[in-house]
């Protein structure tokens, strides 16, 4: 084959072409991101009608490369998961159910409930890109040609490891699974979110407010971890006292006392400024021969969960095999999308304050360390690194030096602060991938923090995720942190890519609000056409069982809706079965997916005890 490293191109799929058929949610997630990466295809336009069927694939083809194959389905045979047809996973509503997503986004309601965003699709395309660029890499690298499966069964299972993780553990939640959560409302009936990191502003805006000393103390620990554990119940005397006041003194008092809010977007709204970017960026630093030399780390320990004696890469032999990822990650999405290319081979390496990353001993723990930590860190190496020293900056542009990508989340500005910018690394290393993942990608003026929630508030998924007749309101699931994570590896296996077939580096950015444009572009579509963009009453609303709850398949959900309560989950799904219609039990106890008939033997558990999800992709 030609060498794709002396091919011009821009973009990273320039000259390729691609086909691709299957689910219309997961293809049209594929065609659109294969399109925005540079490869062309005669498959309509994003929107258009598809008459798609439940199986199919994409084919990349062209630029001196062996065609790249990748299938994305609704449950993948190749990856030992039992769901498909006969377990019920047909669709999105289905796979939400089975896989636990339904349990955790309703936690702040206190039973299932389903998103009425396609999340498991749009996550499943960006998994099947990843798979196509990793094995274009891997081919670029001399390896193997492979194809490669993924399901939405896997990608629903990796959206809620972290939750998994920490059902399994050999401890109990530091904070009270129960109802409520925000959004908040004003007195003028303006719904809006809270976010600040510090005690200290969270009670100082409270008492501004005149909330009840006892109530602001005690939610407090709700709020902090609403992120761990999907739920946050608040005394009631918050939202009492948020109702009080007028959104301009709310706003005022977040100003005055360093918290910050944001009223809820509609999805109209978002539309209506949407700038059409991608997802992510991706630009070419300066001309120089690809990196060859290993990275000489000097004291450092293996991250517990690591096989003994093994590589840091999780997966042997992987299309990134060979290739070093330095890591300076907090909280999800950065530690997500570089444990996604260590499971794809890459050695990852996490550069951690000293003393060491303080969430790994956030609870619940499996023998001492973070379950939700080692649901994103297991099997990589660390080193610790003061970024504040000049010393250790020295020795991590040292460390750079031999290594492929350098990825990290800082906050904005701090990159460059401390001399480690794109630029700053490239002096040293110019065929670096240089990747960054944030929460705006500067694209917002005066945009609030960018942590989930706020972005999640800020572009309409309040909407997006509910129903048309309920008030709009961010899941608490992190879902954005996870899919930035997902845009996060895809913009770095593309960077790669671009690299082998330039011989150039490359700075790549994403972002929280890529994830967020991504997940709801088929609404934003909707309302740029002038539609309603919300799905109709009821949509995705499972249905109680005399035991349990159950899901149809959203295309028999209106035939479905008659009294199982009843039956038992497993007398209504004869009873649905019967009249041909298709539906699943829903998961109420993560726990209970070790055991799950539908995940025969796919769910393990690392060498701390942590519950561990399967990979994401089959190569063969």
């Amino acid at each position: 084959m030609a060498s794709p490293a002396t091919t011009q191109t821009v973009r990273p799929l320039d000259t390729l072409r691609f086909d691709t058929s299957g689910p219309p949610q997961i293809t049209s997630v594929v065609a659109d991101h294969l399109r925005l990466l540079g490869a062309r295809t005669d498959r309509p336009a994003p929107g258009e009608v598809s008459t798609d069927t439940a199986t199919g694939g994409t084919t990349v083809t062209g630029g001196g490369f062996a065609p790249a194959h990748a299938t994305a389905t609704w449950a993948d045979p190749a990856g030992g998961l039992a769901g498909g047809r006969v377990g019920g996973l047909v669709d999105e509503a289905t796979v939400q159910a089975a896989t636990g997503i339904m349990a955790v986004h309703g936690r702040r309601d206190g039973s299932p409930r389903g998103l009425a965003a396609d999340y498991a699709a749009t996550a499943t395309g960006v998994l099947a890109v990843q798979g196509l660029l990793a094995s274009l890499v891997g081919q670029a690298r001399g390896g193997p040609v492979r194809a490669v499966s993924t399901g939405a069964d896997r990608a629903g299972l990796l959206a809620v490891s972290q939750y998994l993780a920490a059902a399994g553990a050999e401890e109990g939640e530091a904070a009270e699974l129960a109802v409520g959560g925000p959004p908040f409302t004003s007195a003028d009936g303006v719904h809006f979110e809270l976010e600040t990191l510090d005690p200290e502003a969270w009670a100082a805006f409270w008492k501004a407010l005149e909330a009840p000393v006892e109530a602001l103390r005690a939610g407090w620990r709700p709020f902090q971890f609403r992120y761990a554990t999907a739920c946050a119940p608040f005394p009631a005397a918050l939202h009492l006292t948020a109702r009080s006041h007028t959104w301009e003194r709310i706003r005022r008092a977040a100003a005055a006392y360093g918290a910050q809010v944001c009223a809820l977007h509609s999805l109209a709204e978002r539309a209506a400024e949407h700038d059409g970017a991608a997802p992510w960026s991706l630009m070419p630093t300066a001309t120089g021969r690809l990196a060859t030399g290993r990275l000489a780390l000097g004291p450092g320990r293996p991250a517990p969960g690591a096989p003994p004696g093994a590589s840091p890469g999780v997966t042997a032999g992987g299309p990134l095999a060979g290739l070093t990822v330095l890591e300076a990650g907090r909280r999800i999405q950065a530690p997500l999308a570089a444990h996604l290319l260590g499971l794809l081979g890459a050695d990852v390496i996490r550069i951690e304050p000293p003393g060491g990353d303080p969430l790994r001993g956030m609870p619940p723990a499996c023998s001492g360390i973070s379950a939700r930590w080692l649901a994103l860190n297991r099997g990589k190496q660390a080193v610790e690194i003061d970024i504040k020293s000049e010393a250790d900056r020295r020795r991590l542009r040292e460390m750079a030096a031999g290594a492929d990508v350098f990825l990290h989340n800082w906050a904005p500005g701090k990159a460059a602060e401390l001399g480690l910018d794109a630029e700053d690394l490239a002096r040293v290393n110019p065929a670096l991938v240089y990747a960054y993942t944030s929460g705006w990608a500067d694209r917002i003026e005066h945009a609030p923090m960018g942590t989930d929630f706020m972005v999640q508030a800020r572009t309409g998924v309040g909407e997006a995720v509910r129903p048309e007749g309920e008030a709009p309101a961010p899941s608490l699931m992190t879902l954005l942190d996870v899919l930035g994570g997902l845009l996060g590896a895809e913009a770095v296996l593309a960077g790669l890519l671009l690299r082998e077939r330039t011989g150039r580096g490359a700075r790549v950015d994403s972002s929280l609000l890529g994830a967020a444009d991504t997940l709801t572009a088929p609404a934003l579509r909707r309302a740029a056409r002038g539609e309603n963009p919300r799905r109709p009453a009821g949509f995705r609303v499972p249905r109680r069982t005399a035991d349990g709850w159950l899901a149809p398949a959203d295309a028999d959900a209106r035939a479905a809706a008659h009294d199982l309560s009843g039956l038992t989950t497993t007398e209504a799904l004869a009873r649905l079965h019967e009249h041909g219609l298709t539906a699943t039990a829903v998961t109420t106890e993560l726990s209970d997916l070790h055991h799950d008939p539908r995940f025969t033997g796919s769910i393990s558990r690392d060498a701390h005890g942590a519950p561990a999800v399967p990979d994401p992709w089959s190569f063969a």
